[in-house]
This record gives C-alpha cells, structure tokens and sequence, in this order.
C-alpha cells in the first residue's frame, strides 16, 4: 500500500518515509509518513505490565519491523520520550516506567535500526510543535493533561528554550508551595494537583470512596459538586501555569490536549475561564482552546522531528 513505485525508461523509484515514535508510560504509537501524500501506516501498541526493559526493547523493535516490512524504508526516526535522558541517551529517570532508568537508548536505537539516524526530544515539546503546525501558529504554549502533565512552547516557529537547553518541563512549575507531593519528590507542582491521578485522588477524598476516570466524567457532565470541585481545583493549578508561562514567553495560543484534558467535560472550557480571571490589566489573556490533533499531538511531532531533521532542506526565500 505505502511502497510508491514509478516507471521511468526503466529506472524503479522508490519512496522513502519518515518513523515517528511516540512512546509512553503505558502504550507506544508508530507513524511512517513520506512527501507523496499516500495513507501513513500507523501502529499502536500497550507495555507488558512486567516492566522489563529488555522485553520491552524487544516488543518495540518487533513493532517497527513489521510497520516497515508493510512500506518504504525510512530516511530518518523521530522520536517522543517523556523520560529525561544525558546527552549520550542514557535514562536518568522516567516516573511513568522507571526499570528503564540507566538504559542506554543510542545503543537500543542502532541495533533496532542499523544504519538509520535517529533524533530524540520531549513528548511535550514535540506535541506542542505538532499542535503549533496545526494551527498555523508560530507562538503555542501546549500543556497535555493525562497520567501526568506534559508540555511544551514553541516560540517563533522553534521549540523554546531548544534542545541544547533541554525541554520546556511545563508540569513541573510551582503553582502551589502547600500542595500535594508531586512523583518528582517536589511539592507544589502542577502535575501534583492538575495530572488525572492527582484530580481522581482529590475526587475520591470529597467523595469518601474511590473514584475511577467514567464515574468522575459521568458526575461532572452531571454537575455533581464532589465531581466538579475536584476537577476545577486542577484546572485552576493549569490556569496558573499558563498564566506564568504567558508573563515570560507571550504565547498567541494555549493548547491543551492529553487523555484526560480532553476527556473531562469542559475541562478545556474551565480552564480558560480560569486564565480569564487572572489576566491583570493592560494585558489580554491568552486564548485557550482544546488539541487540534487530540491524542496524536506528540506522535505528529515525532514525524515532524523525523522530516525536519533529516528531510531535504527548505527551498530558500525568494529575493
């Protein structure tokens, strides 16, 4: 399907794409896209629970193997990773699957791949690229609520600070010096208060008994209030967060996606009204509106690494 052939006085073409891997606490997303314009190939796939790296390095190969073996071959991976990483690759810490601190990646990449260049960045700065492509825009703040709090800014068209400053670690900013202890042993950050555990944990103490993420979505469409106080003490946590951010990098837009920003009833709604009220005079509030690519938002950015980095350079602007 993918593989594009042409016949030109006997010389076959071939296509070649672009891998990009967006991988997860809990679930790994593959996409191989070229410039033709053909249907990508797409996989998808969820961790063992076992949390052995070996298998799980194992288990991802296997995936890319087979999504190659159904179209072209890849000039170049892009790749979202929201462990934080040395510069030669090695896993320092990663909360969402931590057996694979002291992992060396380059080593796991090169024998996956042989041969094929690979580019790394932060699931949440590639998210906020891919949204910010999405939307025409060249300043995007994009937070993405879920398991935890990820983000990214892209400023100018450019991931900001940039990859030689490591990533734009959105949700690990202070928003409440007597908050709930966030997994980065910090207290106060907006994960701590805004990610889908920590807002489930706070439902379930207003509710006096365990709350999973349907009852939570069913109350709040219900207007329950143990439902929607739980929910609107994190929206206000991310409001304070966009807030910040919009003092220092003056984004046009503010993204938010992620599994549970985007399956909470109003979730995105709320927040907005919630940087409406902090905004301070003479200074307009940023706008803020749900993911244009809703889960995929990191998993684009990955491609769109992939294609930036190792695709043909841009034609140079007219004079």
């Amino acid at each position: 399907m993918y593989r594009k052939r042409a016949e030109r006085k006997g010389t076959t073409i071939s296509t070649l794409g672009y891998l990009g891997i967006d991988i997860g606490g809990t679930k790994v997303a593959l996409r191989v896209l070229d410039d033709t314009g053909e249907e990508p190939a797409e996989d998808t796939f969820r961790w063992p629970e076992a949390r052995d790296p070996a298998a799980d390095l194992e288990l991802l190969a296997d995936r890319v193997r087979a999504l190659l073996a159904r179209g072209p071959g890849v000039k170049g991976v892009g790749i979202a990773l929201p462990a934080i990483c040395d510069p030669a690759g090695t896993v320092l810490t990663w909360p969402g699957r931590p057996s694979w601190t002291g992992l060396d990646l380059t080593a796991a990449w090169d024998g996956m791949l042989p041969g094929v260049p690979v580019v790394r960045a932060d699931d949440g700065d590639l998210a906020a690229l891919a949204e910010a492509r999405a939307a025409g825009c060249p300043n995007v703040l994009y937070l993405g609520v879920g398991t935890g709090v990820g983000g990214g800014v892209v400023h100018g068209g450019r991931l900001w600070p940039g990859p030689e400053r490591g990533s734009c670690e959105i949700g690990h900013l202070v928003v409440d010096l007597s908050g709930p202890r966030c997994d980065c042993g910090r207290t106060g950050c907006v994960q701590g208060v805004a990610s889908g555990p920590a807002t489930l944990r706070r439902a379930a103490a207003l509710r006096g008994r365990s709350v999973d993420f349907p009852e939570l979505t069913a109350a709040v469409r219900a207007g329950e209030t143990w439902a929607t106080t739980a929910v609107d003490a994190g929206a206000r946590a991310l409001a304070a967060a966009v807030t910040g951010v919009a003092e220092l990098a003056r984004p046009d837009l503010a993204v938010v996606g992620g599994g549970f920003g985007m399956g909470v009833p109003g979730y995105v709604a709320t927040v907005a009204a919630r940087v409406r009220e902090l905004a301070r005079p003479g200074v307009a509030p940023v706008p803020v509106v749900p993911a244009a690519l809703e889960g995929l938002s990191s998993l684009y950015g990955a491609v769109h690494l992939a294609r930036d980095t190792f695709g043909p350079a841009p034609a140079p602007a007219p004079r």
